[in-house]
């Protein structure tokens, strides 16, 4: 075995929470490598409301804790990804019905307060009779309140903190199963299958300790790869939303408060678009088959239609995504009232092989979970390099939080002859990287083949070599969002170029 397949750390599962912990300990000096069964952000990351936000249904359940933290997140990681990130407003609606005025009020007052805002602006109560976000609403709404969150793009943020992670000398395997996970001599061998060790082959590495950050599938590896008989850690929560044509022009977000006692957001979505979300329902099926309802589906249109003007239908429906999110156990009587945090479990020590099992988490805290697997990793293989995330850039986040608008025009003004709305979506993705990905080009005629709407073959060849990009679903859906707007022969011809690369 050579020094290759040895480390100090092996993490499994590239979510959110496993690409972060790959990338904190990798900056603190651990010898790391992480696989994923499948893409980068394929399952629950990829499935999110896409917000960076305290969760402010949580304070009901007394999750202060936990909002706390999350809020205190948001300019960190603003500042961390600022093209991927950016802040939002979000308008509640007072209904009559349901929550107090005065209870809104002081949740909201408790959010700023907790919150450790800098950047971000306060709360303020709106007129909706004359505010421009009440015109989309039924005439019934006249007290609104206004709040600060960030908005994410989830699957970017996942692949960010791998390929981060991988710069700073971490092996990163898409497409490996991981089929064996054996205490060996103080440590452990693992077994892969995929991608990382050839068709047919497996390859097996040996680590010190073992961090299993699989999200859905965490209990199935301590079952399965490591052979425990009876894990049941994770109760899974199914989440849908539905995306529709824009429901109005302003660029403020709307939460509603539902008769059940949810919530549920709209959300201005890749400029074009509305997403609505989401919804809470145990799961019991295999995540990986995890589709949206008829049910979640009325729900949605009907919460929705509650507050807009002119009712949501299921002909606006313009695409549909669910994901499973892995909450931990906690023995809550409903999907919505389980815990959002998170528990990170010990098993063993460096005698005989450490492992860490993370259950539960969320976008906004992920890069504090990393800290906190961080310190049990120290208390198992001693201290090597300090925390350091706090202060970091993602790679392209190397402008500051407000000067994202400034950073379009700098890039337009590098790349005269490319259209003003390309531009700016690429430096929404890629930030300073997008002038790796544009090279020399003066046109859209330099950057080569055209896919559909303004995705050209110099963007799909950057993805493939540096984002792990493999397929035309890893490229439209979870590394872009122009799945929303090419047609079926562009997803062919993108297939089709794929398959000739490899």
């Amino acid at each position: 075995m050579t020094d290759r397949d040895q480390f100090d750390v092996f993490v499994i599962g590239g979510g959110i929470n496993g690409a972060s912990i790959a990338r904190d300990a990798v900056g603190r000096g651990y010898t790391v490598a992480l696989a994923e069964m499948n893409d980068l952000a394929s399952g629950t990351s990829s499935a999110a409301t896409k917000l960076v936000h305290g969760g402010l249904r949580y304070l009901e359940h007394y999750e202060f804790r936990l909002v706390q933290e999350a809020l205190s997140e948001r300019e960190i990681l603003w500042a961390e990804a600022p093209h991927i990130i950016k802040p939002l407003r979000f308008v509640l609606p007072h209904h009559k019905g349901l929550r107090p005025a005065v209870v809104l009020r002081a949740g909201l007052a408790m959010y700023d307060y907790m919150g450790g805002r800098r950047l971000l602006p306060p709360t303020k109560t709106l007129d909706l009779t004359k505010h421009e976000t009440g015109k989309p609403l039924k005439p019934g709404y006249r007290l609104g309140f206004e709040y600060s969150d960030c908005w994410v793009d989830d699957a970017r943020f996942v692949v960010l903190n791998a390929r981060d992670a991988a710069d700073k000398g971490a092996q990163v395997h898409v497409r490996t199963r991981v089929t064996s996970v054996r205490r060996d001599a103080g440590g452990w061998l693992v077994e892969l299958d995929g991608e990382s060790s050839g068709e047919g082959v497996r390859r097996t590495i040996r680590a010190k300790l073992v961090v299993n950050a699989a999200g859905p599938w965490v209990d199935d590896v301590i079952t399965g790869a490591m052979g425990k008989n009876g894990s049941h850690n994770v109760r899974l929560v199914k989440g849908s939303h539905i995306v529709v044509r824009k429901l109005y022009d302003h660029d403020r977000c709307y939460i509603f408060q539902n008769a059940d006692g949810r919530i549920i957001f709209a959300i201005p979505y890749e400029d074009d678009f509305t997403l609505i979300g989401t919804t809470d329902e145990d799961y019991e099926g295999d995540p990986k088959d995890v589709k949206i309802s008829d049910k979640e589906t009325d729900y949605l249109l009907s919460a929705a239609s509650e507050y807009f003007a002119k009712p949501v239908t299921r002909d606006q429906i313009h695409w549909t995504y669910s994901g499973v999110r892995p909450l931990f156990d906690d023995g809550a009587s409903a999907a919505q009232e389980a815990t959002r945090d998170y528990v990170l479990k010990l098993d063993g020590d460096a005698a005989t092989g450490a492992a860490i099992n993370v259950f539960g988490g969320k976008l906004t805290t992920s890069r504090r979970l990393a800290e906190s697997v961080l310190e049990k990793i120290e208390g198992v293989l001693g201290k090597k390099g300090a925390a350091w995330t706090k202060t970091s850039r993602l790679p392209g986040g190397d402008f500051e939080p407000l000067a994202f608008d400034a950073e379009v025009r700098r890039l337009g003004m590098d790349y005269p002859g490319l259209p003003s709305p390309m531009i700016k979506r690429l430096l929404r993705l890629y930030g300073s990287k997008a002038r790796v990905l544009l090279g020399d080009a003066k046109s859209v005629e330099d950057l080569g083949q055209h896919f559909g709407s303004d995705l050209y073959a110099a963007e799909v060849v950057y993805l493939v070599e540096h984002e792990w990009a493999r397929t035309a679903q890893d490229v439209l859906w979870r590394r872009t969002k122009q799945g929303l707007r090419v047609g079926a022969g562009d997803v062919a011809r993108l297939e089709t170029y794929l398959a000739s690369r490899k």
